[in-house]
């Protein structure tokens, strides 16, 4: 992971978040969907993982946590995830073609990353590659405020890839801040100066360039008051 200057007053940097229960074994399937008219109803199958409660921990996380407890965020189009506490729910979509990306989250967001936690479908009149390299934006999102201003977690979903020091990386960009992250992993953003934060992520190559991919880059603002 390697980092350059920036002209901001604070020194932005990202450091690795560790300590967090892995959650190996559990699982996330969709059983069924539903559509009527324009709702789809989507049934999930969790397993080994229970919806609504806190998420043990044994460290000082020192993140923006969900009251609700843990939860399934749902992705369509890579924008931002709508989070939900029970595992049916119905959804509206915008678009008459959509990528959907769903996978099992921690009370303070950070997603459950074994290769069994996640599902990828598509519905709708357009259908894309879904075995192609996704790269799927997930944290920070939205406003924080007071203490939740000053750890951010950086967190992302990667589908059919994988990251290394000679393969693929992921290029965030946050601010003017540059950071190339070679190990799929959640990572504090500290160092954030308050008002609009402007982040980039780009799934790159071993040689920096950008790996033509649906949703490659994402592009998010949140706000630190």
């Amino acid at each position: 992971m390697l980092s350059f200057s920036c002209n901001n007053s604070k020194q932005i940097s990202i450091t690795k978040v560790e300590g967090s229960a892995p959650y190996l074994n559990s699982s996330l399937s969709l059983e069924d969907i539903k559509i009527d008219e324009n709702d789809y109803t989507f049934s999930f199958d969790v397993s080994d993982y229970i919806l609504g409660m806190q998420t043990l921990k044994d460290f000082d996380y020192q993140l923006a946590n969900s009251a609700k407890g843990q939860h399934i965020h749902f992705i369509v189009n890579n924008g931002p995830y709508s989070a939900h506490y029970e595992d049916t729910f119905t959804k509206q979509f915008e678009d008459s073609s959509n990528v959907i990306l769903a996978f099992l989250s921690r009370s303070y967001h950070e997603s459950v990353k074994n290769s069994n936690a996640y599902i990828l479908t598509q519905v709708g009149e357009n259908e894309i590659d879904l075995n192609k390299e996704f790269l799927f934006y997930s944290r920070p999102k939205g406003t924080y405020k007071g203490v939740d201003t000053e750890k951010l977690l950086l967190d992302f979903y990667l589908v059919n890839t994988n990251l290394s020091s000679t393969g693929n990386k992921v290029k965030a960009t946050i601010q003017d801040t540059e950071f190339i992250i070679e190990e799929w992993a959640p990572y504090y953003i500290e160092g954030l100066p308050k008002g609009e934060i402007k982040i980039k992520l780009e799934l790159i190559d071993a040689s920096g360039n950008l790996i033509d991919s649906p949703f490659n880059p994402s592009n998010r603002t949140v706000i630190l008051e």
